[in-house]
């Protein structure tokens, strides 16, 4: 009997996705792997076989995300672990922003995640089991970058919904993990993931630093090794009870353990305020 788990991955052409998908298919893992081109998975994974079911999917449009799910249990009868990956980082303050571009990061990187989690949820409670892994980003828990408002944004909302998700399903012998990556050396900070402000506004000279300082110095020189990052995802989808919260990589970790002491110095210092307005 063959015990491999099943797993579905978004955003699975390039990337962390990309580089789950290989460390999966190299442990001879099931693999149904998501991208708004199959072409562009075949051309840097290959043709499907046993393991492996390549599918284009519009997160954004349910029909597909529902084609993409029915796909995956017709062809390997069940899926066990799903990895909400896909998304992109959009630059820009949050005056500079138009609603078009700051709807369009929310429809990818929040409800397309949402879509997925609603069509493949009738699956995992029939089965009894299952486990959602959602990427969020560092982003997700410290926002305090000027031009990463909105795409921050996102990620908190994707923190938020995680734990409630965590809370509803666990009746179900559901688990659910978010993952705070920090900077991994992949193609995030390329054009068509990375995107800048249609309309910029001058006077904000903090972020077009910060945009460039991204651009320029941190893209290509980040410390993350997404195989790595790939190999602990599998590593915890093993595990009986896995992490809820993942801060992955070693500046997710201290942006974090920053935070933690910030919030925990304010709270005492405010304590007396804090606590003085029941009845």
């Amino acid at each position: 009997m063959d015990t491999k788990k099943v797993w579905f991955v978004t955003g699975a052409s390039k990337g962390l996705g990309l580089s789950i998908v290989k460390k999966l298919l190299a442990s001879e893992y099931k693999v149904v792997a998501t991208s708004r081109d199959v072409n562009s998975l075949i051309n840097v994974i290959g043709n499907a076989s046993s393991n492996f079911l390549p599918l284009q999917v519009d997160l954004l449009k349910e029909e597909s995300v529902s084609f993409a799910i029915n796909e995956a249990i017709k062809v390997f009868g069940k899926i066990d672990v799903v990895v909400n990956n896909a998304g992109y980082g959009q630059a820009g303050t949050l005056e500079e922003l138009s609603d078009e571009e700051s709807r369009k990061n929310f429809d990818v990187n929040v409800f397309g995640l949402l879509n997925v989690i609603r069509k493949v949820m009738p699956q995992l409670r029939a089965q009894k089991s299952g486990h959602i892994i959602n990427i969020s980003s560092v982003g997700g828990f410290i926002g305090n970058f000027p031009s990463f408002g909105v795409y921050c944004a996102t990620k908190y909302a994707v923190v938020g919904l995680t734990e409630a998700l965590s809370a509803e399903v666990n009746g179900f012998g559901i688990k659910a993990t978010v993952v705070y990556p920090g900077y991994f050396r992949t193609n995030f900070l390329d054009e068509g993931s990375f995107v800048l402000p249609k309309t910029p506004i001058t006077e904000y000279e903090n972020a077009r630093a910060i945009e460039k300082f991204h651009i320029d110095e941190i893209r290509g020189n980040q410390a993350g090794d997404p195989n790595k990052a790939a190999t602990v995802l599998l590593e915890i989808a093993e595990q009986e009870k896995p992490p809820f919260h993942l801060f992955l990589g070693s500046d997710s970790y201290q942006y974090a353990k920053q935070k933690i002491e910030i919030i925990e110095n304010e709270l005492e210092i405010n304590k007396t305020l804090a606590t003085s307005t029941d009845f």
